[in-house]
């Protein structure tokens, strides 16, 4: 199961930090997060949402060993 770690208005909308899933691929995942957590769906769009560290796109398998980070726009200087 792939590794999700929630960042700032993300880790607010979830409750979570951290949490193990085992959607096949990333677009499975952004959907099943989306409906079990209401408040992330209104920011999930505008979220960066990497695999290792890269963008990729939501037909990307996941992997047990993935570890996906979704990091809202950030604001500041």
């Amino acid at each position: 199961m792939a590794v999700v770690r929630y960042f700032a208005a993300a880790q607010e909308a979830t409750g979570l930090d951290t949490e193990r899933r085992a959607e096949a691929t990333l677009g499975e995942l952004r959907r099943a997060v989306s409906e079990e957590f209401p408040g992330l769906s209104g920011i999930l769009p505008r979220c960066a949402v990497l695999v290792g560290g890269s963008r990729v796109e939501d037909d990307t398998p996941l992997g047990a060993d993935d570890l996906v980070d979704v990091l809202p726009p950030f604001a500041g200087g």
